[in-house]
């Protein structure tokens, strides 16, 4: 294979896969991981193969899951459990190359270039697959590609245990046939949009006039365009983990809610646990959005982008809840969820003066002063803000998938 290659690690079914490791009597089960079946948080989270058999699949509430196959198995998560099975998994990734990223807990791409070129790629695949396997006991599927969304795309082709190679000559046999739906990256609002251009394939996306795509979509059309085409330019980063856009949290409500006290005290939570991480990671961000999910399972979210960065509890709140009152219909709820993204570095930000912060800007003066005086002494930069010397922006621990940081300490170069 000419050109780039990269792998598209994909671990199958990895929450039950890793309790059917640990429990060889749970192989060949109906099995899932979900919450607490007695409330509406109790959805399947993931499911065995065999589960699968049955029709039961992710996000499938608990009670129509039991329903649907009496005899299924429930398991809570066992989310440490998980961690140790996905440091190791990533151990073995990193015995091939140190090109390594991380996506989430059970996913991750690898450059296997420069190896490629004495060992064919599937040779080297199906080792690292079998070596998955029998030290980890674990099925993973591979995607093969020149790049990133091929490689994906790829993985997604055959499970469990699968091995796909996916070329750029390939894909307008292979992938341009299929609905825009199908394609990563694709979800259901811009399957519609696309849809309203008459655009219902993967082919005609591709194949669609450039400046139509632009107008309509935007930048995120023209970079899906791109995908349609085969053409991805990324690199394989092992640091972009770290590279954090946004932060946000989530919670499933235990029945419909409508009661507007009720969900601003949701919301004054939400926000709390949002300024919480930030302060934790030294972030902020300018754009504020909320999620929510109606009783039918309709999803909407709303967001606001401000000349100034957020991260305290009460500036959050006052953004997030004006987003909500403002379009909310009264509908019932029974999911809601809070986000501050584009988020950077406290450290590294600026803030732009306004009638409403000057005040507090002022109250810095005199430190402001003292700090320009050093600096003609000893030099421009060489004093600056920081945070507590235990700190760092990696620090703190939010949900399984995105804070498996701590796994993957950066390397140094």
């Amino acid at each position: 294979m000419a050109g780039r290659v990269i792998f598209h690690i994909d671990m199958n079914s990895f929450y039950a896969s890793v309790e059917q490791a640990h429990n060889p009597s749970l192989k060949g089960k109906a099995l899932a991981i979900a919450g607490n079946p007695k409330e509406r948080k109790g959805i399947i989270v993931t499911c065995s193969y065999e589960a699968r058999a049955h029709g039961i699949y992710t996000t499938m509430q608990v009670h129509e899951a039991k329903k649907k196959y009496p005899g299924l198995l429930l398991m809570p998560p066992n989310f440490d459990r998980y961690r140790e099975a996905s440091r190791q998994m990533f151990e073995i990734l990193r015995t091939y190359t140190d090109a390594v990223e991380p996506v989430s807990i059970d996913e991750a791409y690898i450059d296997v270039t420069e190896l490629s070129a004495d060992r064919h790629p599937v040779d080297i695949a199906e080792e690292l697959q079998q070596r998955i396997l029998k030290e980890l006991d674990l099925p993973c599927s591979i995607g093969i590609a020149p790049n990133k969304f091929l490689a994906k795309t790829a993985s997604d082709m055959k499970k469990p245990l699968g091995i796909t190679i996916l070329r750029k000559r390939d894909i307008q046999r292979i992938l341009w046939p299929r609905e825009v739906i199908e394609m990563h990256g694709i979800g259901e609002s811009t399957a519609k949009k696309l849809n309203g251009l008459k655009l219902y394939t993967i082919g005609d996306l591709a194949q669609a006039p450039e400046g139509l795509i632009k107008e309509k979509m935007g930048k995120n059309g023209v970079r899906l365009q791109a995908r349609a085409r085969g053409e991805d330019n990324r690199e394989v980063d092992p640091d972009s983990i770290y590279d954090r856009k946004s932060v946000g949290t989530s919670t499933t409500l235990p029945f419909d809610e409508t009661d507007l006290e009720s969900l601003k005290k949701i919301f004054r939570t939400l926000s709390a646990k949002v300024a919480s991480r930030l302060h934790a990671k030294n972030l902020a961000g300018p754009t504020v959005s909320i999620q929510t999910r109606s009783a039918d399972w309709k999803n909407r979210t709303r967001s606001v982008t401000l000349n100034n960065t957020v991260w305290k509890e009460q500036d959050i709140m006052v953004q997030a809840w004006q987003l909500f009152e403002t379009h909310w219909n009264g509908e019932p709820l029974r999911l809601v969820g809070v986000t501050v993204s584009n988020v950077v570095d406290k450290g590294d930000m600026t803030e732009q003066l306004s009638l409403f912060n000057f005040e507090e800007h002022a109250k810095d003066e005199p430190i402001l002063d003292l700090v320009a005086r050093l600096e003609s002494r000893f030099g421009k930069g060489s004093v600056s803000r920081g945070m507590p010397y235990h700190q760092s922006k990696h620090d703190a621990q939010t949900s399984l998938s995105k804070d498996f940081l701590s796994d993957h300490e950066r390397k140094k170069r």
